[in-house]
């Protein structure tokens, strides 16, 4: 048995790591809620959802969870403009780990 030494380690090479930059930032892991839990949503609807985010902050993050390819951008050419996001399959596979911290959450909440 080989015994690991943290000195030889490097944080930033996990997958630790490499999937909190995915998810990390205020909004994020809310708007991966928010998809989980209702589909397909549209942009002024998970807006008033959230509650205190300003558009400019969920226009945003909404762009990034999308170059992240975990969060799909569906635009219909119509008046008014309509726009609806939902998760891609990559960010579908984020489910589980969003269940377990719901399940978490609701057995250690004080």
């Amino acid at each position: 048995m080989t015994h690991r030494c943290i000195s030889d380690e490097c944080l930033s090479s996990t997958g630790f790591i490499y999937t909190l930059s995915l998810i990390n930032g205020k909004y994020k892991m809310t708007i991966l809620y928010t998809l989980m839990e209702f589909g397909v949503v549209r942009f002024n609807e998970m807006k008033k959802y959230i509650g205190g985010i300003s558009y400019k902050t969920l226009s945003a993050t909404l762009k990034e969870l999308e170059a992240d390819q975990l969060v799909h951008r569906e635009e219909y050419p119509q008046i008014p403009p309509k726009v609806e996001y939902s998760l891609t399959q990559r960010g579908q596979s984020l489910i589980p780990i969003l269940d377990a911290m719901c399940e978490w959450g609701s057995q250690n909440r004080l």
